[in-house]
């Protein structure tokens, strides 16, 4: 189809070309011939080129059946969850690692008894759980729920029960470092009660039985809070035909045995204060006291020695008894003596003072003769202070 057109105002990019009958049609100036002005009639062929049609729809439709096969194709797997085992307390959960087709992973959560239990972390990585803490011959229902931007995906409900203390059959053991007798001794009583006997610590490890602690497989056990427990464990547990408590089979525990003797005797129990032997009889009579020690003591009549002593003096004196009546009035004298000294003296009664003091003198001489002279508690005696 040929069509002429007239050419009208040219600019840089868009020609205005004219039709027969007026119309307007913006033209690209780069596809008409240079030399063309306003008023230059130009004549366009208009044809459809079929076969080119064909080739873009071709690659059209592969483009289409590329994407299909790359986002539509394939859609999120639905988890597959099973138990890998039970026990008393614990259920260890399983599934097949998560097949997300070209969708993105928002969650993975698990169920249980039709209640959230939590998120599964890293869900990609991780294929197994345990949950613990669950009650003796209980039954539980648990289910994983995936959600992802193509949509979310439940799984299949699985149902478990603990095992009663009599089941034995969900005690899995790794075993460490032990003698050759023992290691086939233990493998025949795992064998008779149930249990079963794996290689490495595993998730699904519920005891780790070792005669010493060391190795990569015990400190694998100890970082997953794993029971470490000596052999006996498993005799005790066949012979009473239940599970038992770990606490009394640790590998760190003590074990029970008869008294070697080098056991440690208990210390002796401390024997309580024996009571202080009574005072002694004042009432005899005093000894004499030796040569020299009334020379060398002299009387105490100064007021400062007395009430430093008052405090000392005045329990022996209550504990000892006088031992004739005249010498009890002779002591009550000189202390009415000692009191006048105490007071304040004035000028007019200086000459009293000094003949008291005289007269109190003489007195106590007279009593060191026959009492032996006081001290202080580590033997020494008072100096006599002029007053």
């Amino acid at each position: 189809m040929l069509v002429s057109l007239t050419v009208g105002k040219v600019d840089a990019g868009v020609t205005v070309l004219l039709t027969p009958d007026k119309r307007l049609i913006e033209f690209p100036s780069i596809l008409l011939p240079p030399n063309i002005s306003s008023g230059s009639i130009v004549d366009i062929a208009v044809s459809q080129n079929t076969e080119k049609e064909s080739i873009e729809e071709q690659k059209f439709r592969a483009l289409q059946d590329r994407i299909y096969q790359s986002f539509g194709a394939s859609e999120p797997a639905t988890p597959i969850l099973r138990c890998r085992n039970a026990t008393q307390t614990s259920v260890v959960l399983e599934w097949d690692p998560i097949e997300l087709a070209t969708a993105d992973l928002i969650s993975l959560s698990l169920y249980r008894n039709g209640q959230k239990a939590g998120n599964i972390p890293r869900p990609l990585q991780m294929h197994s759980t345990k949950i613990s803490g669950l009650a003796v011959d209980t039954e539980y229902t648990f289910h994983l729920v995936l959600r992802t931007t193509a949509g979310t995906r439940m799984s299949e409900k699985v149902t478990v029960r603990t095992h009663k203390m009599t089941d034995l059959s969900g005690i899995t053991i790794t075993t460490g470092i032990l003698p050759g007798a023992i290691k086939e001794n233990l493998n025949k009583a795992v064998e008779r009660i149930g249990a079963k006997i794996v290689d490495g610590v595993r998730i699904d490890t519920t005891h780790f039985v070792t005669t010493e602690g060391r190795g990569t497989s015990w400190e694998k056990a100890v970082e997953s809070n794993i029971p470490v427990v000596r052999p006996e464990w498993v005799d005790a547990c066949e012979k009473n035909g239940r599970i038992l408590g770990v606490t009394k089979f640790y590998l760190d525990a003590m074990r029970p045995g008869p008294p070697s003797e080098d056991t440690i005797s208990p210390p002796p129990v401390p024997i309580k204060d024996v009571p202080p032997a009574p005072a002694a009889d004042t009432t005899k009579p005093q000894e004499e006291p030796k040569n020299g020690d009334a020379e060398g003591d002299k009387p105490k009549t100064e007021a400062e020695e007395d009430q430093d002593k008052a405090a000392d003096d005045e329990p022996e004196q209550k504990a000892k008894t006088p031992s004739h009546p005249d010498e009890q009035k002779m002591r009550l004298e000189d202390k009415e003596e000692q009191k006048v000294a105490l007071r304040p003296s004035t000028s007019n009664h200086e000459g009293e003072a000094a003949e008291k003091e005289e007269k109190a003198e003489g007195d106590s001489k007279e009593d060191s003769a026959d009492e032996k002279p006081s001290g202080t508690p580590d033997g020494a005696s008072f100096q006599e202070v002029e007053l």
